[in-house]
C-alpha cells in the first residue's frame, strides 16, 4: 500500500527544494511546523510548532536519502503515538522531483503501512478519500511559484 500523488510546479527544482526544506515554507503547508534537520542521512528530522506557548515535536522521523535537489526521503511517526517508537511502525515519504524546461515535477509517495501498527488506519487518514498529499502539493505550488 502506498499513497502517490504528483503535481507540475512551474518553477526550478531549486524553489521547489527550498519549498520543501526551508521552515519559512514548511510552516505554511505543513500546519505551522517548522522542519528542524541537519540533512544528512541517518540524522533526526523533527517537525516543531508552538502549541499554547510551549514548543512540541509532534512529528519525528529521520533522513533516509538525501540528492539535492532531486530527491528527499524520510521516516515519520507520530511523536505521541500509543505504538512503539521503532523502525517498523515509522512511514517513509519521498519527493522526487525533475525539472525540463522550467518546470518542475514533484511526486510524493508515501508508504510503509503494510508492516506499521495501525497500517491501515495510518493508510486511510493519508489516503483521505483518494485526496491524499494534493491539498499539501497545492500549497507547495503556489508558494514555490511565488518565489
Amino acid at each position: 500500500m502506498q499513497v502517490q500523488n504528483t503535481i507540475q510546479i512551474n518553477a526550478s527544482s531549486a524553489k521547489v527544494w527550498r519549498v520543501l526544506t526551508e521552515s519559512e515554507f514548511t510552516k505554511v503547508y505543513m500546519f505551522g511546523c517548522e522542519l528542524i534537520s541537519d540533512w544528512e542521512v541517518g540524522t533526526p528530522l523533527l517537525w516543531k510548532i508552538m502549541h499554547e506557548r510551549k514548543e512540541m515535536i509532534p512529528v519525528k522521523g529521520k533522513i533516509l536519502a538525501i540528492h539535492v535537489p532531486h530527491l528527499l526521503k524520510y521516516s515519520v511517526i507520530d511523536a505521541f503515538a500509543t505504538y512503539a517508537d521503532i523502525p517498523e511502525n515509522h512511514l517513509h515519504v519521498t519527493y522526487e522531483l525533475s525539472e525540463t524546461n522550467g518546470t518542475t515535477t514533484l511526486t510524493v509517495t508515501q508508504d510503509g503501512f503494510e508492516q506499521a501498527a495501525d497500517g491501515e488506519k495510518r493508510y486511510q487518514d493519508v489516503y483521505n478519500n483518494g485526496e491524499g498529499w494534493n491539498p499539501i502539493l497545492v500549497q507547495m505550488k503556489a508558494l514555490a511559484e511565488g518565489i
